[in-house]
């Protein structure tokens, strides 16, 4: 992953709004979720999820497809992984024991982890 995709992503996801969205919509992933569903599951108004949608998608965090009258909203999993991976891809480089003990003290599932 490029740094200027990683800030995007960052920049779409510092919204409380749009976190919770994403993370609604990651737990709904692969199908997804219509955006009357979402708004109606976060209580946000249709208006405002308009706007955070808008954001998601153009951040490409989020696709979009049309069905009949609803508009289906899609979390993009594999960038989801491969932000994770930016992140970790070189934690404790130099010290791998204190890379261990980080993973044990965090409350990270091992397989959630990248290998080491």
């Amino acid at each position: 992953m490029e740094t200027k995709t990683a800030t995007t992503v960052f920049e779409v996801m510092a919204s409380e709004a749009r976190l919770a969205v994403f993370r609604l919509l990651v737990k709904h992933a692969p199908e997804g979720l219509v955006a009357g569903d979402i708004a109606q599951m976060l209580g946000i108004p249709k208006t405002n999820l308009s706007f955070h949608l808008k954001a998601l998608v153009h951040g490409k965090l989020a696709s979009v497809e049309r069905e009949g009258r609803n508009t289906r909203y899609k979390a993009n999993i594999p960038l989801m992984l491969e932000t994770i991976a930016y992140l970790t891809d070189e934690c404790c480089a130099s010290h791998p024991d204190e890379c261990r003990s980080f993973r044990a003290a965090s409350q990270v599932a091992p397989e959630f982890l990248p290998p080491r």
